[in-house]
């Protein structure tokens, strides 16, 4: 599609400054290049800006470093290694699995176990993708009316895998077990849409806790290690991980758990890393760690909107913004994926295609009308803010600390940080407003 020409590859944004005689933006780049733009549009990445928890010592260790967030695209090499991962989250117990094929010793640390559920990934069965690719224009009009703007039927019959409607208590325990045995076979995100009330009761959510405990007891062989990776907080409060063989591979000799609650890290050494109680050796750390989410990104660049406003100032206290895509005080400034939007508890693909649509729709109606600028008006700003805390409030996710209230960076303000109301009702809102002039916006004429 000859985009290569439009790209800039290898640079990194420092700050971007609105500029009121002339209603756009100018960038500016480490390297001091300056670029000039009527609308800015930040595509940064909910997940994209890795963290590091600041351990001591770190530029002590001689060994190899990697986080799971920027693996370099050289292969690496587990094989004879003593390999030390710090972080239990999706990346780190996806890669558990691969790191113990190779690595002579492989010791796990985690903080908090979480629900991880089997992926099942597979081989496509003959005449499935050229099944799915017949009916794309339905299934894609269909996946638009869930929750996550996803699906989970099986591609060939369109059977369902769980009921996805009704409480998990109109049915017999022997019933229920057998819909979350039919889930747990499938694999995937199935579970979510089991019943309906597994993610927003705390009854609900024990249920599947104790299945999962269950499943861990069942698969792991030493039950101090089974006790040490079931889950304590409630199901539904942190990020459902996806899996291949993670809790199988607890069962071979030379992989290891360390909970750092108990024994927690205190330093990097020369030689690998210092707990309390011990010293593990390892030839290569790697930092399953996470991200700075949401909001990550986006604080790395240093925003300076109208009257010299800095975005930093005015989110201190956490994100502001109006449909989680333009904020008030930056004119022309669009975010793709950003906080207070849908974008990481949905389909990420048509979330992003949903908002991009939205962007070009607006820029082209305000090029009709001949618009200078727009922005949100600060009360509707105000209103949508404390619409997402009243959603997250009525929901089990503040129950737990987790990266959805960027509860993982120290000093980071605790405030839920998506739209909890599902893809349907957040692209209707969003279609609404466009509807009606571009409600709650200010859009200042040329």
């Amino acid at each position: 599609f000859d985009m290569a020409r439009n790209i800039r590859f290898s640079t990194r944004i420092t700050s971007a400054a609105y500029d009121e005689a002339s209603g756009g933006w100018t960038v500016e780049t480490e390297d001091s290049e300056t670029f000039a733009a009527r609308w800015l549009i930040m595509a940064t990445g909910p997940l994209s800006s890795t963290h590091i928890p600041p351990f001591p010592g770190r530029e002590d260790f001689t060994g190899e470093v990697y986080h799971t967030g920027v693996w370099p695209h050289h292969p690496v090499d587990f094989t004879g290694k003593r390999v030390a991962m710090i972080g239990t989250g999706s990346s780190g117990v996806q890669a558990t699995p691969v790191i113990a094929r190779d690595a002579a010793q492989l010791t796990v640390l985690q903080r908090t176990p979480g629900h991880s559920w089997p992926a099942r990934n597979r081989a496509m069965l003959p005449g499935e993708q050229e099944a799915v690719k017949a009916r794309y224009p339905e299934l894609r009009e269909y996946w638009q009316t869930l929750p996550g703007a996803t699906f989970f039927r099986t591609l060939l019959t369109d059977d369902p895998i769980v009921p996805g409607t009704g409480s998990a208590f109109d049915v017999s325990d022997e019933e229920r077990l057998a819909i979350f045995e039919r889930a747990w076979d499938y694999g995937g995100y199935a579970v979510l849409r089991a019943f309906s009330d597994l993610v927003t009761t705390e009854a609900g959510s024990l249920l599947v806790n104790a299945f999962i405990h269950e499943k861990i007891s069942t698969i792991v062989s030493d039950q101090e290690t089974a006790e040490m990776l079931k889950p304590r907080q409630l199901f539904g409060t942190k990020r459902l991980i996806l899996d291949s063989d993670y809790y199988e591979t607890f069962n071979q000799p030379h992989v290891d758990l360390v909970d750092v609650r108990s024994d927690p890290i205190e330093r990097l050494t020369q030689a690998g890393i210092k707990t309390r109680d011990r010293q593990i050796d390892a030839d290569m750390v790697i930092f399953a760690t996470g991200f700075d989410a949401m909001t990550g990104s986006l604080s790395r660049i240093d925003f300076t909107g109208k009257d010299g406003i800095r975005l930093a100032d005015v989110w201190q206290g956490g994100p502001q913004s109006y449909l989680g895509m333009l904020v008030s005080g930056f004119p022309n400034l669009f975010i793709i994926g950003g906080p207070q939007s849908c974008s990481a508890l949905a389909n990420v693909i048509l979330a992003n295609e949903q908002q991009v649509d939205w962007f070009c729709q607006c820029i082209r109606d305000m090029l009709d009308r001949d618009n200078r600028t727009i922005e949100p008006a600060p009360e509707a700003q105000t209103n949508w803010v404390e619409h997402i805390a009243e959603l997250a409030d009525a929901s089990l996710y503040t129950k737990a600390d987790s990266w959805y209230l960027g509860s993982n960076i120290e000093g980071k303000p605790r405030n839920f940080l998506l739209y909890l109301g599902g893809y349907p009702a957040y692209r209707a809102r969003c279609e609404k407003v466009a509807e009606e002039g571009y409600e709650g916006f200010v859009l200042e004429p040329a």
